[in-house]
């Protein structure tokens, strides 16, 4: 009896001494995550506590106050779009929070508490979450961790479409499908930002106004009418020079017809589809008419460094708190409990602009 320990209400032995502060250290490295048991419904996301992460070299561990859902999130949780191999099987592409440690190699240039946001392969569910150096960008000042959560997956992808893959000059006009999506609301103000000229296709009337809002010259409600016909006479027959394409199939054929000769029709998505029947060759040759397909998620990290470091340079100084400065759009806002519900709100395409997650108060 002399050899007890009396610890929160428990009496330990001298025996189960280590073994208790084992466990204690065990569970103080834990954190809640999203996990997926069976691909499905959004009732199959569930909330566990599971290992914190450890940092790796050139990695900065991030303490996660917000997350941001992208299509991508919907596919892997039924299963059809795994994690590339190597790579965080937890949902999430883009978080925004603060520095928690460092790895090895990391460089200076990043400290404790700093505020970052980031581009993941995957692990965004999460508390917290382990990002190779070369992906996290610096949070601008006068926008919260909820805001930032909504620039990585959206705004780097849009970019690469444009810039990467596009290359898109002034002057061009840039037809953007799906223009009251996260990506779509990006590339309207960055197609604006680079000279180029923003029109785009959505579903309802809200959308296509909030659309020109952000400064497109024109938006096409494809469910009333054609949006060949429509780029075609707002350019005057000549058409689209570039074409953001994450529909796919059911497009193919006004694609075609409302690209300008050697345009470029860059696909990301296939939302619409991924068959085509009819004679797609034909007629992209006869525009002389270049298609591109894009992925960001797969590509390599050199790749998504270069692409981060590209944008960080060129765009993010222009997330300034000024008039006509570009800035995130927003649609919804959960807690991390309700993320079922935030999968069933983009489900039921609804949203305008991105649904953002919050794992803590932001700051």
């Amino acid at each position: 009896m002399q050899s007890i320990l009396q610890n929160g209400g428990f009496l330990l032995g001298n025996t189960y001494k280590t073994a208790w502060y084992k466990c204690c250290s065990s569970f103080s490295m834990m954190m809640k995550a999203v996990c997926v048991e069976k691909p499905g419904r959004p009732e199959n996301l569930l909330l566990h506590s599971i290992p914190r992460p450890e940092p790796k070299d050139g990695e900065v561990l991030i303490k996660v106050h917000a997350t941001a859902l992208n299509r991508a999130d919907l596919l892997q949780r039924r299963g059809l779009y795994p994690a590339p191999p190597g790579e965080s099987d937890i949902i999430g592409l883009e978080v925004a929070g603060t520095v928690e440690t460092l790895g090895p190699g990391v460089s200076c240039s990043w400290k404790p508490d700093d505020r970052a946001m980031a581009l993941l392969c995957g692990g965004g569910y999460a508390e917290y979450v382990a990002v190779p150096e070369k992906l996290l960008m610096p949070v601008p000042t006068h926008l919260t961790l909820s805001q930032a959560a909504a620039i990585p997956e959206a705004w780097l992808t849009a970019f690469q479409l444009l810039v990467f893959i596009a290359q898109v000059k002034a002057g061009e006009v840039v037809l953007a499908h799906a223009g009251a999506s996260g990506v779509g609301t990006a590339a309207v103000q960055l197609a604006r930002l680079f000279g180029a000229v923003p029109i785009v296709t959505a579903g309802s009337p809200e959308k296509l106004k909030m659309a020109e809002d952000l400064g497109a010259a024109a938006g096409f409600n494809y469910k009333e009418e054609s949006f060949a016909q429509r780029v075609h006479d707002f350019t005057g027959g000549k058409g689209a020079n570039v074409i953001l394409d994450c529909i796919g199939g059911q497009n193919w054929e006004q694609n075609v017809s409302c690209l300008a000769v050697d345009g470029r029709w860059v696909l990301y998505g296939t939302m619409g589809g991924r068959t085509v029947e009819g004679d797609l060759l034909g007629k992209l040759l006869s525009k002389r008419g270049h298609l591109l397909a894009s992925l960001l998620r797969s590509r390599s990290h050199q790749y998504k460094a270069d692409l981060v470091k590209a944008f960080t340079h060129r765009v993010l100084p222009q997330f300034s708190n000024q008039m006509g400065s570009l800035m995130p759009v927003i649609d919804s806002v959960f807690n991390l409990e309700d993320i079922a519900e935030a999968h069933r709100h983009m489900e039921a395409n609804k949203n305008m602009g991105k649904i953002v997650v919050n794992l803590m108060p932001q700051i």
